[in-house]
């Protein structure tokens, strides 16, 4: 999660695609370079160490954006394949 939120904050999407399930994964993206990312505050996960293949991540992602805050929460599940953690979509 917090790799995928620095890459929001650096507008890297080729990295938020490769940490996409193929099932759920978009053709393309498109970030707004307006928005600024400013911090990320994990409230709660469950899975997610190191025997596990299945996890989630409850988030609270902070941004900034023509002049306004805002906090964008949500509830992710990931899945790990081939020793990566991957995004499948919010629940």
């Amino acid at each position: 999660m917090r790799s995928r939120f620095s890459a929001f904050a650096l507008g890297e999407e080729a990295y938020l695609l490769s940490s996409w399930h193929p099932s759920t994964r978009p053709t393309r993206l498109r970030l707004d370079p307006a928005q600024e990312w400013t911090r990320l505050e994990i409230v709660t996960r469950t899975g997610g160490g190191p025997f596990d293949t299945e996890g989630t991540v409850e988030f609270r992602a902070h941004y900034a954006a023509g002049g306004r805050t805002g906090v964008l929460e949500e509830n992710s599940s990931f899945v790990r394949e081939e020793g990566a953690w991957l995004y499948v979509a919010a629940i």
